[in-house]
């Protein structure tokens, strides 16, 4: 059996375009795709933090250290500048594959420059 798992994220980028008119597609700092390990052209989602909007596209390279997090074709009617996004990519692993197995997770200011990674999400605990 093969589970599918969160591979990588980028958490709450901030959106600096949203170019309807562009070939579809997200386009993110390349610094940001590297340190990932989300591949261009890797089919990721995006959620909006700020509509609650998802959705499902694929990523393209900006220019490294740009900061450029562009929403482009139609999921531009999804965010718009200054909106916080999260995205994720997923893979496909069998379940010996997963007992070994951490996302890279990459956490970003407000520039979109990575303050931190991690390989895992601290354990949510209850309100006190």
């Amino acid at each position: 059996m093969n589970l599918n798992m969160l591979k990588a994220k980028i958490h709450r980028a901030t959106v600096t375009h949203a170019e309807l008119h562009y070939e579809g597609s997200i386009a993110i700092d390349g610094l940001l795709l590297d340190a990932s390990g989300i591949r261009e052209y890797e089919q990721i989602h995006a959620w909006n933090i700020n509509n609650g909007k998802r959705f499902v596209t694929y990523a393209l390279r900006a220019e490294e250290g740009s900061g450029i997090i562009s929403v482009n074709g139609s999921a531009a009617h999804r965010a718009q500048p200054g909106d916080l996004v999260i995205i994720a990519a997923f893979c496909q692993l069998s379940e010996a594959e997963v007992e070994q197995f951490q996302p890279m997770l990459v956490y970003v200011d407000a520039d979109n420059r990575i303050s931190h990674t991690n390989r895992s999400i601290p354990k949510q605990m209850a309100a006190a």
